[in-house]
């Protein structure tokens, strides 16, 4: 059986990748901080449902809508969860493969805080501007 917080995780990420964002955001915290390294023009801090929303439609923008994740294991328990995830997208004459670590603090059946860690930062910097 697993962990609640890993059936928490793996149906935000469900509902991401079939564009359900009001489902996703049920899953997040009100005051939900999204971490995102690099210098490109999604990297940054995001504060709160707005600005998370805000995020994601720029990356979905930036991407041609083309930007998933597939996912290659979940792992949580009562505080944390970890993503093992590749991340891809294309546009132009681009593709995007890059293998990352997303990791999340969960509380009380909320998403409260997540880092993207990304094997190939250079990589996602230079396809996300």
């Amino acid at each position: 059986m697993a962990h609640p917080n890993e059936d928490l995780l793996r149906r935000g990420y469900e509902a991401f990748a079939t564009g359900d964002i009001d489902t996703v955001l049920s899953l997040f915290a009100d005051d939900i901080v999204w971490h995102v390294g690099g210098t490109s023009k999604v990297s940054g801090d995001y504060r709160g449902h707005q600005e998370v929303v805000g995020f994601l439609g720029e990356m979905m923008e930036l991407s041609g809508g083309t930007f998933r994740l597939d996912i290659h294991d979940v792992l949580a328990n009562d505080v944390h969860g970890v993503v093992l995830a590749t991340a891809r997208a294309e546009r132009d004459d681009k593709d995007m493969a890059v293998r990352e670590a997303n990791i999340w603090h969960l509380a009380d059946g909320k998403a409260t805080e997540f880092w993207n860690f990304a094997e190939d930062q250079d990589a996602l910097d230079e396809f996300f501007g």
